[in-house]
């Protein structure tokens, strides 16, 4: 095994790995090769959590993605026909992604882009920051190889965000938002050459030309981020704001709420399959003190959706039902607080966190993340093969839920208070002997 492999295997949670060795499978079943790239990567070399992970192949991806769908039981989320990748869920609740290696070319900036297949070297060339252009072959005559034409390994190793191409922000515009939001989420900064590039680009009127399509993936991309407070801050600071809604850069710009939301998110702990849907709770801090125009004038501007508005303004319902079974007094163990919580959407909660007045909640929530939640990874999947269940059967799961609950509840005994010593006999006189006379 390669020091990438051992790396690799060492920054994924078990199922991460295991989609990976399936997705090995799948490729060398259909002859093409595999590897995986990009945000992976650039997280692993990094010594970041592993959000998703994102492999390319050198072929017919959407091909590949129902083959998954139907082996693995992986769930399709979307699919991006014109760069013909989809984006996908495993079971764990591994997140990733599946794309064709393929050649951009933008014939105006912002547009939309003439997609040809292409080699795995011409895919890393086209993508927009170096951190974002690495892979690792997953190939049984390559496995472990890593695959880095623009040296983004290297400026990982600097914390160093750096454009690929010198028409980087020319070509795709929304690149300016997207280099911020990155900036923030790995604390790295922006080299002399790419910062001078996007000032040029800035003057040359190029943020006019981010679509509404464009605005509208980086909002979700934005809500997806750990540090929204620092983000929208940053944002601020870079004029960017304004972009959405030009209510977003004064005193409607609910800053107070989304460090509230930026300390909730940071209250998950790191490496659990905590089930969240982000936009509905961003979104919901966004239009907090807009208007109903200004509320109409932004979805417009980042051509959000339907299902997605309807989305946010179900959460409001959905929390306080939750709110109400927290406040109940019926809660009394911490195995049947923790089957409540484990139920719940992510974005309900983290919406009580943000907003709930009610001090039991907010402290039920914070104790099911920093005691029962912790509690509950102590039982493994191997401690549960070990009662002889096969893994992966319904009752492996009930037996490993039954196994936990009992773990909460168990609660240690204290140990007996020991009596106190018998006091000592009284001194006489005598026993003390004659006095001493210090001198100097």
């Amino acid at each position: 095994m390669s020091d990438y492999m051992f790396m690799l295997e060492s920054r994924l949670s078990a199922d991460q790995f295991r989609v990976v060795g399936q997705m090995r499978q799948l490729a060398a079943e259909a002859g093409v090769n595999v590897y995986l790239t990009g945000g992976a990567m650039r997280d692993m070399l990094g010594s970041w959590p592993v959000r998703d992970l994102d492999f390319t192949v050198e072929g017919n991806a959407l091909k590949l993605a129902k083959v998954a769908e139907k082996k693995f039981g992986a769930t399709l989320l979307s699919t991006d026909d014109l760069r013909k990748s989809v984006e996908m869920r495993f079971p764990g609740g591994v997140l990733g992604s599946l794309g064709m290696a393929h050649q951009e070319r933008f014939l105006k900036s912002g547009g939309k882009p003439q997609v040809a297949p292409a080699t795995l070297y011409e895919d890393l060339r086209c993508r927009d920051f170096t951190v974002n252009a690495i892979a690792l072959s997953l190939n049984k005559a390559s496995l472990g190889l890593p695959i880095d034409p623009t040296n983004g390994i290297g400026d990982i190793a600097r914390k160093e965000m750096r454009a690929i191409h010198n028409y980087s922000f020319y070509d795709d515009p929304a690149r300016m938002v997207r280099i911020i939001r990155f900036k923030i989420r790995l604390g790295y900064s922006i080299d002399e050459r790419t910062r001078l590039q996007y000032e040029n680009a800035r003057e040359a009127g190029m943020l006019a030309k981010i679509t509404p399509g464009a605005l509208g993936e980086e909002l979700r991309s934005m809500a997806v981020e750990v540090a929204p407070a620092d983000l929208i801050q940053a944002l601020v600071d870079e004029k960017l704001m304004e972009l959405f809604s030009p209510a977003l850069t004064g005193p409607k710009l609910n800053l107070a709420e989304f460090a509230k939301l930026q300390k909730a998110r940071q209250l998950v702990p790191v490496g659990v399959d905590f089930k969240i849907t982000p936009l509905p709770l961003f979104l919901k801090v966004l239009f907090d003190k807009l208007n109903a125009k200004e509320s109409a004038a932004l979805v417009n501007a980042a051509a959000l959706t339907r299902s997605e508005i309807s989305a946010s303004q179900k959460l409001d319902v959905t929390a306080k039902k939750l709110e109400k079974e927290l406040k109940s007094a019926k809660l009394q163990k911490a195995s049947q607080l923790y089957q409540v919580l484990s139920k719940a959407p992510g974005e309900a909660i983290l919406y009580l966190l943000v907003y709930s007045e009610q001090r039991l909640v907010q402290d039920r929530i914070k104790n099911y993340f920093q005691k029962y939640v912790p509690a509950a990874l102590e039982i493994t999947d191997e401690m549960v093969a070990a009662t002889g269940v096969a893994q992966g059967t319904p009752k492996f799961h009930r037996t490993k839920e039954e196994m936990i609950l009992k773990r909460l509840d168990a609660r240690p005994k204290k140990p007996a208070p020991e009596p106190p010593p018998p006091p000592p006999p009284p001194m006489s006189n005598f026993a003390r002997g004659p006095s001493v006379r210090h001198t100097r």
